[in-house]
């Protein structure tokens, strides 16, 4: 008989400002914690289980039900069965957080510089999606903060109007002082996705995620082949959990980057899977988050630094604890372009 006894709590937060994407525009989210005790030792640990709607495999419409389903079980197991969470990313990334809290204890999950707080982790500045005014100031703001490599999420505004931006941005910055990242969430028809991309290879774009929607491999496959900026996989990877069809995925795709969200991809264990596979085939990786609250970014984070680290050089996309204005205290800061773990 298992000793485990697991609670699930949903919380409501909400965004400083909404977060627009070309799926359309966030203004609240949803989570639920899950806190594991082990009614023996009297440990506990907390973990975040957050779906995203209209993007995640298990965004469901009875989730907090299926979620405590999922909780009985593990308690009358005692342990996680990873292999029958493939299918529930979030919960599954939720669960491990919590289980590896309750081991480790505070807010530690693994021991690395980055934990201990000796180090921080350089992160992109995220730009999101607004009118041309707002996104420009968007831009200055993150420059003015510090950030050496900043994210646009472009798609839903005129085209013309984000080239304007970025062609504003390279007059006042080049390459070697910015670093520009784009985001395209599936916003661009394959049938005119490559004239866009050459028109933004002008500017000295490090890379593109998710150009077109996702399950057109096709099709994704030529552009990765053609495209002259370096095409990142992101949603493509959503509901892909098992390991022959990640191979045959990035077998066929063969994009320049993949990104990892552990809430989309499969949890912890989903994600090794993932950057085990694309090292091998020579495909680069980073993480982010995926509008998780502060207990996921933390996980999140943590895991970073375990899975790149020590000295991480490429920035990740882990600055979203500052979008909410009531997120759950932790001790990340940011600090310039970097995230750091404040252990004082």
């Amino acid at each position: 008989m298992s000793s485990l006894r697991i609670d699930v709590n949903h919380r409501l937060s909400h965004f400083k400002q909404p977060a627009g994407t070309s799926r359309g525009v966030y203004t609240t989210r949803h989570s639920w914690m899950v806190t594991v005790r082990d009614l023996v030792t009297g440990r506990t640990g907390v973990g975040e289980c957050a779906p995203l709607p209209d993007l995640s495999c298990d965004a469901l419409h009875d989730y907090e039900a299926r979620l405590r389903d999922v909780c009985k079980l593990v308690e009358m197991m005692g342990t996680i069965d990873t292999l029958m969470l493939r299918p529930y990313p979030s919960m599954l990334f939720g669960l491990e957080t919590a289980f590896l809290n309750m081991e480790k204890g505070g807010n530690l999950l693994f021991d690395t510089p980055f934990s201990r707080g000796e180090e921080g982790i350089p992160i992109n500045g995220l730009v999101w999606m607004g009118t041309a005014e707002e996104m420009t100031r968007r831009v200055e703001e993150k420059l003015m903060a510090g950030f050496r490599c900043v994210k646009l999420k472009i798609g839903s505004i005129d085209f013309e109007q984000e080239l304007e931006i970025i062609r504003g941005i390279r007059e006042r910055f080049d390459a070697n002082v910015i670093e520009l990242r784009l985001d395209a969430n599936g916003a661009f028809a394959p049938e005119n996705a490559m004239r866009k991309l050459e028109q933004l290879a002008k500017y000295d774009i490090h890379s593109i995620e998710q150009p077109i929607r996702q399950r057109q491999w096709r099709e994704m496959a030529d552009i990765c082949r053609n495209s002259p900026i370096p095409v990142a996989l992101d949603e493509e990877l959503i509901g892909v959990n098992i390991p022959e069809m990640k191979r045959q995925l990035l077998d066929e795709i063969l994009p320049a980057y993949i990104i990892l969200k552990p809430s989309l991809h499969g949890g912890m264990c989903g994600c090794r899977e993932w950057i085990d596979m694309a090292k091998k085939r020579g495909i680069g990786s980073w993480m982010t988050s995926a509008l998780e609250l502060n207990v996921g970014l933390n996980a999140i984070a943590q895991f970073a630094a375990h899975i790149y680290g020590p000295s991480i050089t490429m920035p990740q996309g882990l600055g979203t604890g500052q979008l909410f204005t009531d997120n759950i205290p932790m001790p990340l800061i940011i600090r310039g372009e970097k995230l750091l773990m404040d252990v004082s």
